[in-house]
């Protein structure tokens, strides 16, 4: 064989070369040159003359404590967040990993739904359930006849914790408890037979393997916390404020751009930072395991204390995801009068008045967009965004299973989205992409694309360790059967990856389901998602406004909950 011979690739060699090269091509058109354009904006040469920025350039030092003390905070709150999130979701993986039990499909789609909801809603549920006239405060000042509402919630650093445990339960839940059912029971089986307890089994054989689940995920918690933005805006109050919330100050309300520049980018590096210290004290591999028979580790409760436990779990993760979103549905039907006989009571009464008032354009705006219209292209987009980003994470997947030295700068720069502000990506495609074919006012697609640069690095961690687990073998198996690469990959590898491909598609739906920030900056008037309309009405004073904005938002749930139970249920 000649050596010309020996060094060409097949046409499959260059197809994979090429799929693997694709997610880097993909983030470097469409979130590091945006982004570059909006550094470079940002920070000009030399500052104008008499601008405060001369105090402290070229050195690029911001003002004391403009930085620092939104830094610590953001590293403080981020941190116990995660904490707290892992200490409540891997009880719930555990239980979805493990037990079958009636209602579990409508739980974990309940579940999910905070995941799901803008962070406006989200605040909007809490203020209706712990607010000053929410259903709790009006129930305790009823009953014990008081003038102030006794719970004090919001604008508290409990607040924000609480609202950062409610959104990211399900990261935890969906991709620990996929990798707990996908583990082979009888490894725990066999460590029960030979005299282990149910603590040391769990610490010896199911911890090692669940181990790059649970730092994915954890990395993942802690990445959305590290740039929380709605949360601490609407629930903590003026008195917090994170790099995020910075941003935003300076960059829109101060017009701060230099400012708001070298935050984004203090934001980014400590972003790349967290990434690669993860991958640093992450394991190296993954233990490959025999592929199963779909729910083959599921089985029902044995014992009083296993059904006691698990109904304790069903029944504390439904009230904790019930209690905001019933609260808020509730108040999308309930006008609330004040009791001019009783001095701090409230009147209530039931009513559909907001829900018809969504259908009635009032004001004759040339812009108003019915529901249902609003509700198509949040769908649309949603399904748009699962197609990119499967599209980008396989090969992102197999590459990082096969990147070496280089696997941990590849996953840093996958990670990297997910520390960018919104409110800059949005502006850097607003600056970039001004002219046809890839302009804003005329390539719808450029939502979706925004949404499956933060859906991707979900998507990769839920299919890398998968991938990873697939025996070598079975692949050898089919290619000296005579199956070609393409089909290996449809025979082999599909059929074992359906779960975290579903777990996949989930994560990037909702993602594109809720995503405001971008959005907002992106949507036309006339074709908003259902985030944007909801703000619109949130944005507006009035109880007629809020109350749309509440039956905008039941409806928006109602579109969530319906459209997760038929992706679960087309799934293989």
């Amino acid at each position: 064989m000649s050596l010309s011979a020996a060094g060409a690739r097949s046409p499959a060699q260059t197809a994979a070369v090429l799929l693997r090269w694709l997610p880097l091509v993909f983030l470097a058109v469409f979130f590091l040159l945006p982004l570059g354009n909006i550094f470079r904006m940002a920070v000009p040469a030399a500052p104008p003359p008499g601008s405060p920025l001369q105090d402290w350039w070229p050195g690029a030092r911001p003002p004391p404590g403009v930085a620092s003390r939104p830094l610590g905070f953001t590293f403080y709150q981020a941190a116990l967040s995660t904490l707290l999130t892992l200490a409540a979701g891997l009880p719930a993986a555990y239980l979805f990993g493990r037990f079958r039990f009636p209602g579990r499909r409508l739980l974990r789609i309940l579940a999910t739904l905070p995941f799901i909801l803008p962070t406006v809603v989200v605040a909007a549920g809490f203020n209706a359930l712990l607010g000053p006239r929410g259903w709790a405060n009006l129930g305790l000042m009823s009953l014990l006849h008081l003038d102030q509402p006794p719970i004090q919630f919001l604008n508290t650093f409990g607040a924000i914790l609480t609202a950062h445990v409610f959104y990211n339960l399900s990261v935890v839940m969906r991709v620990v408890g996929n990798a707990w059912e996908s583990l082979d029971p009888r490894l725990e089986q066999a460590a029960r037979s030979l005299g282990a307890s149910a603590w040391r089994t769990f610490w010896q054989v199911n911890l090692p393997l669940l181990r790059p689940a649970m730092l994915g995920a954890a990395t993942l918690v802690f990445l959305f916390d590290f740039t929380s933005f709605g949360v601490i805006l609407l629930l903590g109050g003026p008195r917090y404020a994170t790099l995020e919330v910075e941003i935003y100050i300076q960059a829109l309300q101060l017009l701060n751009l230099p400012l708001a520049g070298l935050l984004s980018a203090l934001q980014l590096g400590c972003t790349l930072l967290l990434t690669l210290i993860s991958g640093r004290i992450g394991p190296g591999q993954v233990v490959p395991l025999a592929p199963r028979v779909k729910s083959e580790g599921l089985r029902a409760p044995r014992g009083f204390r296993q059904a006691f436990s698990t109904g304790a779990l069903v029944v504390g993760l439904a009230l904790f995801t019930l209690a905001p979103l019933g609260a808020l549905a509730l108040r999308s039907v309930t006008r609330l009068e004040a009791d001019r006989g009783q001095r701090g009571a409230v009147q209530t009464g039931l009513t559909l008045d907001y829900y018809r008032e969504l259908f009635v354009n009032r004001r004759g705006s040339l812009f108003y967009v019915p529901p249902a219209a609003a509700a198509r292209n949040s769908l649309l987009y949603g399904f748009a965004t699962i197609c990119i980003s499967l599209g980008m994470g396989f090969p992102a997947a197999y590459a990082l299973n096969r990147a070496g030295t280089r696997r941990r700068w590849l996953d840093a720069l996958l990670m990297l989205p997910l520390g960018t502000s919104a409110v800059t990506l949005g502006l850097g495609y607003v600056v970039t992409f001004n002219q046809p074919p890839l302009d804003v006012r005329s390539f719808p697609l450029l939502i979706p694309i925004a949404h499956s640069l933060v859906a991707l690095p979900f998507v990769v961690r839920t299919l890398q360790p998968a991938i990873a687990s697939i025996p070598l073998s079975m692949r050898q198996a089919a290619q000296v059967l005579g199956a070609s690469p393409g089909r290996a990959w449809l025979s082999v590898d599909l059929p074992i990856l359906s779960r975290a491909v579903l777990v996949g598609a989930v994560f990037a739906f909702t993602i594109s389901l809720g995503e405001f920030g971008a959005t907002s900056l992106l949507a036309r008037p006339e074709f908003p998602t259902l985030p944007v309309a909801i703000f619109r009405f949130i944005s507006q004073p009035g109880a007629l406004n809020y109350g749309q904005a509440m039956a905008m938002s039941t409806v928006l749930m109602l579109v969530c909950g319906l459209s997760l139970l038929l992706i679960e249920k087309l799934a293989v």
